[in-house]
């Protein structure tokens, strides 16, 4: 797929708007006549059957162009086009209208005239009121709590239970300090150390000689691994207050699940996740997306390939943000050339990971002939490349691993090893505490991120579908 390497700055700084104007968008339709819409929430300008406003012309790229309500008017934003967006003639990557502005959707492509409403609109992204905050819960003293989950961390699941048990016995009074989220973080980080280790034994089964002796340290180092889980989640649960807000918690929850500590996300993050959430709530295209899943039977097939690589299973979000499900679709040409299939390989990329490229790779079509496009080898090396990237650029990191599958061929990895070899260092929140990340990349991670917190409770969102991972 194209990337865009632009770069955004400070990217918790962005703010939910409110009373927003709405906007009104001409824009010539299939049939030649011009139509009129207006919005009051985000919508999408492309060739793809999600956009809210579809142009059906060569020049426009499936996911061309977004519009977002902001408080002084609305900001267009490219979404890496292959023929860009332009202003006046000129390439734009992003541009804040006010009032009236007509934009060329592709050089030689069809114009778009947006105009700034004097209506403010009544919705927002928010899903849900502020977070009430809860009454701490009794803690007790750093010294004790250290030398427990020391205890804990070095003598596996029996010592986890006993750790827990004397934690749960000596513990005294308010509120929770700095010391005790530190400790927390040691914890996690001390799991994803030996989740690390795991994965290092897994790629070394291959060698015949050491096989058995190499699986049984993975079982064994496995039931450790999820006896640490156990004992983490009791104590976050128990001694750091979580919010009260169910949106807040389930936020929380899934950026463990993906192998990011929860106690350590930055101020913002929880924020920034709901206004993506507003997004999809603003477009049919996610409803539109599970259905096709539903209705093709894909569901067991994806979560059967990752959890062979005991990879989390709504890492099947990230193929809805590549492809909508779609095993047919064909991104446009890049110097990787051209992106196929259910999870939009690259012809390199795909080769490696063991698929036969058809013979019409360099063209843009469809071929039956390229295992891109079969949807079952396709997912068994997706899951196998995410894997790969999890256990050694990524870190054990989920979010890492979305960004890096996102721009894997480009800076996204240099930048990666670049930081401590480690997952205290070197994961998600470290990456957003840079100055500045690539904006594709950005977006792609908060995309499929939202995605899978709406699908644990889409009902939550507004949604009428179940969870699709329900039963799995």
């Amino acid at each position: 797929m194209a990337i865009d390497e632009t770069l955004i700055e400070n990217p918790f700084t962005h703010a939910a708007p409110h009373n927003t104007a709405g906007i009104e968008v001409t824009y010539p339709g299939a049939d030649g006549t011009r139509r009129v819409e207006v919005f009051s929430r985000p919508l999408r300008i492309g060739r793809d059957a999600s956009c809210e406003i579809i142009l059906p012309n060569n020049r426009v790229s499936r996911l061309h162009l977004e519009a977002i309500p902001e408080q002084d008017g609305w900001r267009v934003r490219d979404l890496a086009s292959r023929n860009g967006t332009l202003h006046d003639g000129q390439p734009i990557d992003e541009l804040l209208i006010t009032d009236t502005t007509v934009l060329e959707v592709g050089r030689g492509g069809p114009t778009v005239r947006f105009m700034v409403s004097g209506t403010r609109a009544a919705e927002t992204n928010s899903t849900t009121p502020p977070p009430t905050p809860i009454p701490p819960e009794p803690v007790p003293h750093p010294s004790r709590v250290r030398r427990t989950l020391l205890t804990l961390l070095v003598l596996g699941p029996a010592g986890a239970s006993l750790g827990y048990w004397l934690w749960q016995h000596y513990r005294p009074p308010p509120p929770v300090s700095p010391e005790l989220v530190q400790l927390a973080q040691e914890m996690f980080y001390g799991i994803k150390n030996l989740e690390l280790q795991i994965a290092d034994l897994e790629d070394q089964v291959g060698d015949i000689i050491r096989r058995e002796g190499i699986l049984r340290q993975i079982r064994t180092r496995r039931q450790e691994l999820r006896a640490l889980e156990r004992s983490y989640e009791r104590f976050v649960e128990t001694q750091i207050p979580l919010p009260s807000n169910d949106v807040d918690q389930l936020i929380l929850r899934m950026a463990r699940r993906f192998g990011e500590c929860d106690v350590a996300a930055p101020a913002g993050f929880v924020a920034e996740v709901k206004r993506y959430l507003g997004y999809w709530q603003s477009s049919s295209r996610l409803a539109n997306a599970i259905a096709t899943l539903q209705r093709e039977g894909y569901t067991p097939i994806i979560v059967r390939e990752l959890r062979d690589q005991d990879l989390p299973p709504q890492f099947l979000y990230l193929a809805l943000q590549e492809s909508n499900f779609n095993y047919r679709a064909v991104g446009p040409m890049t110097r990787y050339g051209h992106a196929k299939g259910m999870w939009q390989f690259i012809p390199d990329t795909a080769e490696r990971f063991g698929l036969k490229t058809g013979p019409l790779k360099d063209q843009g079509v469809y071929d039956p002939q390229d295992e891109r496009h079969d949807v079952a080898k396709a997912t068994r090396a997706a899951a196998k490349y995410l894997k790969a990237i999890y256990r050694t650029d990524a870190q054990a990191s989920g979010l890492l691993v979305m960004a890096s599958y996102n721009w894997g061929e480009g800076n996204i990895i240099k930048r990666l090893r670049r930081m401590p070899d480690n997952p205290r260092e070197r994961n998600f929140w470290a990456l957003l505490q840079e100055s500045s990340i690539p904006k594709e990349t950005y977006g792609y991670v908060f995309y499929i991120f939202s995605a899978a917190v709406i699908g644990e409770n889409p009902q939550l969102f507004g949604f009428d579908f179940p969870n699709p991972l329900s039963g799995f």
